[in-house]
Order: structure tokens, then C-alpha cells, then sequence
């Protein structure tokens, strides 16, 4: 069966397991649409929270910026995952015993002020939105390769999907439904890593493989991929850091702080029984999420290897019928990568280039007149490096490679069977769909739930409620698909904007909420909104105001990275740092916080078990 009719197949049933699956749980009650009715099983929770959890930016980008970063990489697996131990152990059990439906709930009951709901509101618009930019590029790039449409019809198709299962099944809908999704990502992006770790090292688990001889040879994976890279004018790929030790820090601690403040992640803790079932499934999300997180090093590495030992001959990888191997005498005799017949012509590149080529995110240009692919940096400061390309009558770099195409290319540049590459097409669509729901939902809430029943019309009915929160979401898809077609980056690097987002504004007014007898409802607003405007001032400086091209204003900054070298994506960490400092200012001027909300304080820590959710107010 040829390629383009297996993953017609592939997708076209996982499409239809999503949409049965949001028919037969369809919500019909606002508590089924916010908490899928609070009786969700731990278990099935942690799967659901990991599929909200691994985005695009997890299945689709994460492993093409460890394939570009290398070591510097590990800002994402630290920060992401980091980030819940800090959700389980600091927020969600005393989240769910709070037993409110949303986080501005939570906010606006604590800092007793509808005020401070309002802000809290605003912040999680900000970053959810934010956040979706990166599921909608993640969907483009996805279906642009796999339904041979352009990205931007894919983000209308991918809408359209999401818009079906999401707003009729609410969280009860999409809880088990990412339970489905969950289980075809993870085996979308665990069995072709099976296949090339097995095909580079003979080691059928790629943990294991990451740090292993290559097959029938004493030299070390890394150490081949070491020497490949620098040799080509690269950085050394297992020490290159994400900018300084500074910004590597508050990249990670952004990253953080960011996952424990995500508000569509935290909602997922409303739907267990018990509090010690919220504890529970966060300890579950983190055993799905690590089947990815730890494959992802290796995925990145063997990825980058395959693709210069694709389009370089001298690295010693063979293309045969089982796919990319490795040859044995090449790899050892550490040939010259600038050998003229080294370097691949461009009419005998493989099939998967040219079916690359056509979605734009893998491009070639001849630039120096001889039918060959020269891939290496062409910017690089080893002198060695430039030497040999200039001895070789190379002129610069030929070959523009998406960081986001990387895992979704992965097991065609390994020549996999097309089961395998229908498969990862499935996997990529549901984690961009998984994470869009989430997020779509805690939007939908946020604006029906926490804006217009909780501020602007506190009498509406429950039906009334539930069709502002349909409406809301459905608005919210367009804006979101809108937002998708002009990204201000690749799916990753937007979706650190988000966590930045959250990890400036959100996480800190729960942290204060929760620990916090003295913070007051002054106190946490003025320390939200400045954490948002510290942030955002800096991000629009970098990406431009609302992320418009030709907008940014890096001069009024001092240049890029202006501010101790810290760049956009880690500014979360300074936002956080102004907003606890600004909370304790202001709350040590004013009226202290009543005392019932001091004894509410202290109730929620009590580790005594908790109601239902509910939607009081």
C-alpha cells in the first residue's frame, strides 16, 4: 500500500476514535463541561494530563530543539518536568481541596475580590492564548506534510476537529478522548525510535542506545555525532548551552514555575474524587510523561545523525531496504566531510526531501553551482571549519532544515516502513489536538464561568452558562487559528512565551494563596498585572507588540538579550521575581487580609479530605 493511502488511514480512524469517543461522553451539565462531573479515576486522569501536557511542542518540537541545541536542550526536559513535582507537591492537592472549578475562582475566593478573579482572568487569556499559537503551528506543520495541504489549510482543518469533539464533549468529552490520544502519541513516537536505535546501535531501547557504541564499531554514538557536528562548523552537540549559565538557569525555572501555574493543567485536578487522588494522578501524568521525556535525548541525537549522514556520505550511514545503517570501516576511518563526492547530489536525494521540500520547511539552495548538498554552519567561528569549506569551494550553507519537522521527518530520513511514518503522522495530530482542547477549555471557562457568570450576569442559568462557555470556545478556535497562521516562532519557542506567561503571573498568586496568610487582594493584583507587563514588555521588545512583525522596539531595550543576557523565552523567571516582590509591598501598605480568609487559608493546608467541585461563589 503506498504511503499517502496509509496515513490517510491511519488518521482518518483516529479522527473517527476521538469524535466517537466525544459523542458517547458529550457533557450535559456545567459540571460535566468544567470537571467531567469530578469522578474521573486517578489513573485515567495521569493519562489525560500527560496528553494535555505533551504538546506539539513536546511530540513535534521539543526533540528538534534538543536536535538543534544538543545539551543546551535539556532546559525543557529539566523545566517541564521539574515543573510537575512542584504542581503535585505545592499546588495540586491543595487546588482540588478548594473544590472550585477554575483557577480565577480559586484567585477571586482567596484575595476575596472579584477584582483580582478579573486579573487572574485576563493572565490566563493571555497565556493560554499564547500557548494555543504553538498547538495551531504544531497542526499546520502537521497536516501540511501528511495531507499534502499547505499549513495554513491544515490549521483550518485541524479547527475544524477540535471544534467538533470540544465543544460538545466539554472536559468529560476531552478526558477520555486525550486518554485515546495519549495512546497513540506515545506509541507514534516510541516505535520509531525503537526501530532507528535498534538500525544505529543495535540497542532496541534508545535510552540505552543514546549512550551506546554504534552497531559494529567501539565508537560511541555522541562521540560520532561530536565530531560530525564540529567538524561541519557546529557547536560540540553534548556541551552547548542554552546561551549563558544565567539564562540556562532561568530558562529552566521559567519552564517551571510555568508547567505548576498552567491553568489548563491545573483544571485537570478538579476532576478526581479526592484530594489524594489529585496527588495521585499528578505522580501517574509524570510515568506517561517520562515514556517521552526520556526517549526525547535520543530521538533529537539520532535524528541529527541520520540527517547529515543522509546528505553526507563520510558520516558512514547506509541507505538498504531496513533502513538507514551503519557502515562499520566509514565510521571508524573518520573520513573528510568536505570530500567533493561526500556530499550528496541533489537529484539522487531521497524521496522524504522532496516530499519536505514541498510544505517550505525544508529548503535547498544551490549556492554554489555544483548539484550537491552542502549542510553545515556557514556563520561559525572555527577557523578550521571555514577553512576546509573554503578549500572546498562551498559558499555557504544549502540546506534550511524546520526545527519542528525533525520527529515528524524522523522515520522517513531512517527509511521506515510507511506503517511507522502513517503512524507519527496520527501521534503529531493528536498531540497538537489534545493540548488545543485543554486549552480551549480552561479559555472557555475563564470567560463563561469566571467573566460572565462571576462578574458581568452572576444570575445566568446553568444552560445559559453552558452555551456561553460552547460560544466562548468556539471563538476562542478562531482567534486561536488566526493566531496559528502568523506564530512569532517555531512551536516550542512560542509555547515558552506561554509558560513565561504563567510562570509570572499565575504560579505566584497561587503560591501566595495557598502559603500566604498576609498577602492581600491589593497586594496580589498589583503583583499579577506588573509580573504580566515586566514580561510582556520584554517579549514584545524581542517578537513585537502582540507578536506583529515590524513592531518590536529592541532599541528601547538596549538590544536583544539586553537585560543580563536573559533572553525572551526565560524572562518568566524576572516576571515571577517582580510579582512576589510586588505582592508583599503592597500588601505590608494596606489594611491587612480579614480574618476568615486567614482561617480559609489555613483550612485548605490541613490535610483533611474535600467535597466535590463546585460552583459557588
Amino acid at each position: 500500500m503506498e504511503l499517502q493511502t496509509t496515513i490517510y488511514i491511519f488518521v482518518g480512524l483516529s479522527f473517527a476514535l476521538y469524535l466517537g469517543i466525544a459523542f458517547w461522553a458529550r457533557a450535559g451539565s456545567t459540571s460535566e463541561f468544567y470537571v467531567a462531573g469530578g469522578g474521573v479515576h486517578p489513573v485515567t486522569n495521569g493519562m489525560a494530563t500527560a496528553a494535555d501536557w505533551m504538546s506539539a511542542a513536546s511530540f513535534i518540537s521539543m526533540a528538534g530543539l534538543i536536535s538543534n541545541m544538543g545539551y543546551g536542550g535539556a532546559v525543557f526536559l529539566m523545566g517541564w518536568t521539574g515543573g510537575y513535582v512542584l504542581l503535585a507537591m505545592l499546588l495540586a492537592p491543595y487546588l482540588r481541596k478548594f473544590g472550585k472549578f477554575t483557577v480565577p475562582e480559586f484567585v477571586g475566593d482567596r484575595f476575596y475580590s472579584k477584582a483580582a478573579r478579573n486579573v487572574a482572568v485576563l493572565c490566563l487569556l493571555v497565556a493560554s492564548l499564547t500557548y494555543i499559537i504553538g498547538q495551531m503551528t504544531g497542526v499546520g506543520v502537521t497536516f501540511a506534510r501528511f495531507l499534502g495541504v499547505s499549513s495554513e489549510q491544515g490549521i483550518y482543518i485541524g479547527m475544524a476537529i477540535v471544534f467538533a469533539y470540544a465543544v460538545f464533549g466539554g472536559m468529560k468529552g476531552i478526558t477520555y478522548t486525550q486518554v485515546a490520544q495519549y495512546c497513540v502519541l506515545i506509541a507514534a513516537y516510541l516505535v520509531p525510535a525503537f526501530f532507528i536505535s535498534l538500525n544505529l546501535t543495535g540497542n532496541f531501547l534508545p535510552q540505552l542506545g543514546l549512550g551506546s557504541s554504534m552497531a559494529g564499531t567501539d565508537v560511541s554514538l555522541l562521540t560520532k555525532l561530536d565530531q560530525v557536528v564540529t567538524d561541519l562548523g557546529f557547536g560540540q552537540y553534548t556541551t552547548t548551552r542554552a546561551g549563558s549559565m544565567l539564562n540556562m538557569f532561568f530558562y529552566t525555572v521559567s519552564l517551571m514555575i510555568g508547567t505548576a501555574g498552567l491553568p489548563h493543567v491545573i483544571v485537570r485536578f478538579f476532576t478526581v474524587p479526592k484530594v489524594a487522588d489529585a496527588r495521585s494522578s499528578a505522580g501517574w501524568a509524570l510515568v506517561f510523561i517520562a515514556l517521552l521525556y526520556t526517549t526525547a535525548p535520543a530521538v533529537g541525537a539520532m535524528a541529527k545523525l541520520n540527517l547529515h549522514g543522509t546528505v553526507n556520505s563520510a558520516v558512514g550511514l547506509t541507505q538498504t531496504v531496513n533502513g538507514i545503517e551503519v557502515n562499520p570501516d566509514v565510521v571508524k576511518a573518520n573520513g573528510d566531510l568536505y570530500a567533493t563526492e561526500a556530499s550528496l547530489v541533489y537529484e539522487q536525494r531521497p524521496d522524504w526531501m522532496k516530499r519536505w521540500e514541498k510544505t517550505g520547511l525544508l529548503k535547498w539552495e544551490d549556492k554554489n553551482g555544483d548539484g550537491r548538498i552542502q549542510y553545515y554552519n556557514d556563520k561559525t567561528k572555527n577557523e578550521a571549519a571555514k577553512g576546509k569549506a573554503e578549500a572546498a569551494g562551498w559558499k555557504g550553507n544549502e540546506l534550511t532544515v524546520n526545527a519542528d519537522i525533525i520527529v515528524l521527518a524522523n522515520p522517513e530520513i531512517a527509511l521506515l516502513p510507511n506503517w511507522v511514518i502513517a503512524l507519527v503522522a496520527a501521534g503529531g495530530l493528536a498531540a497538537a489536538l489534545s493540548t488545543a482542547a485543554g486549552l480551549l477549555l480552561a479559555i472557555s471557562s475563564a470567560i463563561s464561568h469566571d467573566l460572565i457568570k462571576g462578574a458581568i450576569k452572576p444570575d445566568i442559568s446553568e444552560k445559559g452558562e453552558l452555551m456561553a462557555g460552547k460560544v466562548a470556545m468556539a471563538v476562542a478556535i478562531f482567534v486561536a487559528g488566526w493566531l496559528g497562521l502568523n506564530p512569532p516562532g517555531f512551536a516550542a519557542g512560542t509555547v515558552a512565551l506561554a509558560f513565561g506567561i504563567a510562570a509570572s503571573t499565575i504560579f505566584p498568586a497561587l503560591m501566595m494563596g495557598i502559603f500566604s496568610r498576609t498577602v492581600t487582594d491589593k497586594g496580589a493584583i498589583a503583583g499579577m498585572l506588573s509580573g504580566l507587563f515586566v514580561v510582556l514588555f520584554y517579549v514584545f521588545a524581542h517578537k513585537g507588540i502582540f507578536f506583529i512583525k515590524g513592531t518590536d522596539y529592541l532599541d528601547l531595550i538596549g538590544g536583544a538579550n539586553s537585560f543580563f543576557t536573559i533572553t525572551p523565552e526565560a524572562f518568566g523567571t524576572v516576571g515571577a521575581m517582580v510579582n512576589f516582590a510586588v505582592a508583599y509591598i503592597v500588601s505590608k501598605m494596606g489594611k491587612p487580609v480579614p480574618k476568615h480568609i486567614q482561617e480559609l487559608v489555613e483550612s485548605v493546608r490541613v490535610p483533611k479530605g474535600a467535597g466535590s467541585a463546585a460552583a459557588g461563589h
